[in-house]
């Protein structure tokens, strides 16, 4: 029987690893550690498809392929799924890691003008032009760290002109980019200054002319707020994502980060598809969640910059029901473009095991961004998004880290990054 042709095989892999069977629904609980491992792998790719997996001995006799790469002793697992970012901006906010170092809060930053509104003042001063060479540059280290879809948030613009640049921005960079980028709009990032006393006057423009428009000109997926204390009560986020959802924009929702605000409970009324943070959630709040399938998207780093020595409670979330994923957070005041970094975080910080932590950055990362049918897993018929790290198992993410494992990154079928 003459063989199939395939464009590009990766053999003789010490393991391959990738979760199984949460494509169309999300992994819970204990599903979230039954990877699939095989040892002794190879994986075959036609065009931008993964089209078979297997041992390599199994694949060599199906496939004559035009390219092959040689794994012996490293790992293959799916490439990362980042689904929170705030990938737009301008400036930096080096002062005020040192003010926290001095014992600032972050609401005490924000409330005199720093924080959130000192990015907003930059970005606003930022071209379109200088806002996507900027992105270019942290998306090219998140796709050297093995990041091949990405979700990127609006938000430091806060008005209708300036939102609207920003997420054109993104809409050019996914022309041009290797990385999948998935837009949302997070309008409600913040009470802008010039409406601080007036915030339902903020609100009004946010549901009149801003939804609209992103939506008209089909700018976003996703519409996102900032649920805080402080920043959007509940009333105010719940208005914003109702109008939002009636726009076809899916509702994401920051959700108790800084305090016990009633997040996760509003992110289950609503029907999220993701609630992200939730460092103060309740446990009624958690098992609303559960009942209702939102994504908690956990975000470790923002712990660990932030100083607050304390983290998501994710054994709670797992042992519940409540899907987990995981991202950077990336932003200026959480400038990490890594999402090997953040596996180690949630193995030491919230006691998530490497399979779960595996799991949560790839397909259950997916499943928070409406992208679990293409990516996340490496089955047949899914996007050819792969990694080959230089390490013999998956254990090593999480165990090892400060270094980048990444030897390969396949997008599309095609080597993007060799290392090697």
């Amino acid at each position: 029987m003459p063989k199939q042709p395939a464009d590009l095989v990766i053999k003789n892999a010490s393991e391959l690893a990738t979760p199984v069977g949460g494509s169309k629904k999300p992994l819970v609980g204990k599903q979230m550690e039954a990877l699939r491992i095989i040892k002794d792998a190879a994986l075959a790719i036609k065009g931008d498809k993964i089209i078979a997996v297997g041992r390599t001995a199994e694949i060599e006799s199906k496939f004559e392929a035009v390219q092959s790469v040689d794994a012996h002793g490293k790992t293959v697992i799916p490439g990362f799924v980042d689904p929170h970012t705030h990938l737009v901006f301008a400036g930096s906010r080096e002062k005020e890691f040192e003010m926290r170092l001095k014992g600032a809060s972050y609401m005490e930053i924000h409330s005199k003008g720093g924080g959130i509104l000192k990015t907003v003042r930059e970005t606003r001063r930022a071209s379109e032009e200088e806002l996507v060479e900027n992105c270019k540059k942290t998306l090219k280290v998140m796709l050297e760290h093995g990041t091949t879809t990405v979700e990127a948030k609006s938000g430091y613009g806060l008005s209708v002109e300036e939102e609207i640049k920003c997420l054109r921005v993104i809409q050019k960079l996914n022309k041009t980019q290797l990385i999948d980028i998935v837009p949302t709009f997070l309008g409600a990032h913040a009470i802008p200054r010039e409406y601080q006393k007036q915030p339902d006057r903020y609100v009004k423009l946010i549901i009149d002319e801003m939804i609209p428009e992103v939506a008209n000109r089909k700018l976003a997926e996703f519409c996102d707020v900032f649920c805080e204390k402080g920043v959007l009560n509940i009333m105010q986020s719940r208005q914003i994502l109702t109008v939002g959802k009636k726009y076809g924009l899916k509702p994401k929702l920051h959700a108790d980060e800084l305090t016990s605000f009633g997040g996760a409970e509003l992110a289950a009324e609503v029907g999220a598809v993701s609630a992200e943070h939730l460092l103060y959630s309740s446990d009624k709040g958690f098992k609303m969640m559960a009942e209702r399938g939102v994504t908690a998207v956990l975000l470790p780093a923002a712990s660990f910059t932030l100083m607050t020595e304390r983290y998501a409670d994710a054994r709670k979330m797992v042992d519940v029901g409540v899907p987990i994923a995981l991202g950077t957070d990336f932003n200026p005041s959480c400038w990490v473009e890594n999402q090997q970094l953040i596996i180690a975080l949630a193995c030491r910080q919230m006691k998530m095991t490497p399979s779960e932590a595996l799991t949560a950055s790839t397909i259950k990362a997916a499943h928070a961004i409406n992208r679990a049918g293409k990516v996340g897993s490496l089955e047949p018929g899914k996007k050819a998004d792969v990694l080959i790290l230089e390490v013999p198992n998956h254990l090593f993410l999480g165990y090892r880290f400060g270094t980048n494992l990444v030897d390969k990154v396949i997008k599309n079928g095609e080597i993007v990054v060799d290392r090697g």
